[in-house]
């Protein structure tokens, strides 16, 4: 489709660049979650899903040969290999389009096109954004859940808020579904319990974000104390949860438990602990205004900047850049929902992230001239195509504005990472982010 084929009055528009510009502001000023991902481009010609193999290390060798068995030809040695781990990004398609009437436009038509494509681009931004912060949240939940339903009697069942993190485990670098031969431990309450069993409920009564409510089956009965109501339940290899004053669960914050200095400490330390890598020399932390609003209040915050040279410039912006070993970055996408435990009150969650948190896969063909010909306007702008079509309804009166990715999200695991290749290492699956929940 070539230019010659619009409208004289828009020809101009297209013919100065005027629209990608404007789409690529709209763009700009929304991006959040996304900002961490690292970017991959995913092959034309492989299919719609892409495994990757991420080698491990072998552990540290600190006992000496023994001099008597180094003979033959293997020296007394046994050849010993490194463990690998696999993570998978499946492409989608995303798209929306917006149709510009030209002639009930017709008193404002240039500046309505050039609305149409701010509009998509905030759009595209914002629907990216949320598709990254999905994939991001949703393995750092993992593992870490509570009783729903009290157990009146001692059962090898349970009912959970969330099944997420407990449905698979790591079987030679595979995720593998939990069951008789790939079982998982379990501390319920205080006891310890193998998993062999999971299944998500035929409604969903979860309270977590995107999460699955379902029953847990152990291979022995779970003690009617460790079943109580909101008991902890949480996978050997669970993801890092930190909440104020060490609460245990999501239904254990109370009202005190705001957002402080030493919860963002321990997020960082136990990033450090794991050895990830930070994202231009700090750990990136995505929060909302609220969550932001509660350092300010917090004692060991205000002390901190008391004397220091930087403290007007905090105290009068409202915001903090760089602190901490952290980059702060406010969002209005952040997961934030009702409290279960406090009336009135909802739960907050900041999420402190390294590098390798997240994987983007982007599509390498969605440009190509089979898809989008020389002709045709057809924009990729961060990624994303912008797509202007020329009228071709009868009466050559409708302009047809869109967008469309084709692509995906992952969050990578770390599992060959772990105390015997790193000894400050934790045994969480997942590594690279630490989900911080507090009350606000």
């Amino acid at each position: 489709m070539g230019i010659q084929n619009f409208p004289a009055a828009l020809q101009p528009i297209i013919q100065q660049g005027f629209l990608e510009r404007e789409f690529q502001a709209a763009l700009n000023s929304r991006l959040g979650y996304r900002m961490c991902a690292d970017r991959h481009e995913f092959a034309v010609g492989i299919g719609e899903t892409l495994t990757k193999t991420r080698a491990g290390l072998k552990p540290s060798v600190t006992t000496p040969t023994v001099p008597a068995l180094n003979t033959n030809l293997d020296n007394g040695l046994v050849p010993a290999t490194f463990a690998v781990e696999q993570f998978t990004i499946t492409l989608n398609h995303y798209a929306a389009t917006t149709d510009l009437n030209m002639v009930t436009s017709r008193v404002g038509i240039a500046s309505q096109f050039l609305l149409n494509a701010a509009i998509n681009g905030e759009q595209a931004a914002r629907s990216l954004d949320e598709l990254a912060r999905n994939a991001l949240f949703a393995p750092y939940f993992g593992g870490n859940t509570r009783v729903r339903v009290a157990l009146g009697a001692p059962s090898t069942s349970i009912s959970v808020d969330d099944i997420r993190g407990f449905q698979t485990v790591f079987s030679n670098g595979v995720q593998t579904p939990v069951g008789g031969s790939t079982t998982m431990s379990v501390i319920v309450g205080s006891g310890s319990y193998t998993l062999i069993g999971t299944a998500a409920d035929a409604t969903n009564l979860t309270s977590a974000p995107n999460g699955i409510s379902g029953v847990l089956t152990f291979t022995a009965n779970v003690s009617v104390s460790d079943g109580a109501a909101n008991s902890a339940v949480t996978g050997a290899n669970a993801s890092s949860i930190m909440r104020p004053n060490n609460r245990s669960t999501t239904a254990g914050l109370v009202a005190g438990d705001l957002l402080d200095m030493s919860t963002l400490l321990n997020a960082v330390a136990q990033l450090r602990l794991n050895a990830v890598p930070e994202i231009d020399g700090v750990y990136n932390c995505y929060l909302d205004p609220v969550s932001a609003r509660q350092l300010f209040s917090d004692p060991n915050f205000r002390q901190l900047f008391q004397g220091a040279t930087s403290a007007n410039q905090v105290f009068r912006k409202g915001t903090i850049s760089e602190f901490l070993g952290l980059r702060f970055m406010l969002t209005n996408e952040a997961y934030i929902q009702n409290s279960p435990s406090v009336s009135g009150a909802y739960v907050r969650r900041p999420i402190v992230c390294g590098q390798g948190a997240l994987i983007e896969g982007d599509f390498a063909g969605m440009a190509d001239a089979d898809v989008a010909p020389d002709e045709s306007l057809v924009a990729i702008v961060d990624g994303i195509a912008m797509v202007t079509r020329e009228p071709i309804d009868r009466l050559q009166q409708i302009i047809a504005q869109s967008w469309y990715w084709i692509g995906g999200f992952c969050a990578p695991s770390d599992t060959t990472t772990n105390p015997s290749t790193l000894p400050t290492a934790t045994n969480a699956n997942f590594k690279r982010a630490v989900l911080i929940e507090h009350i606000g």
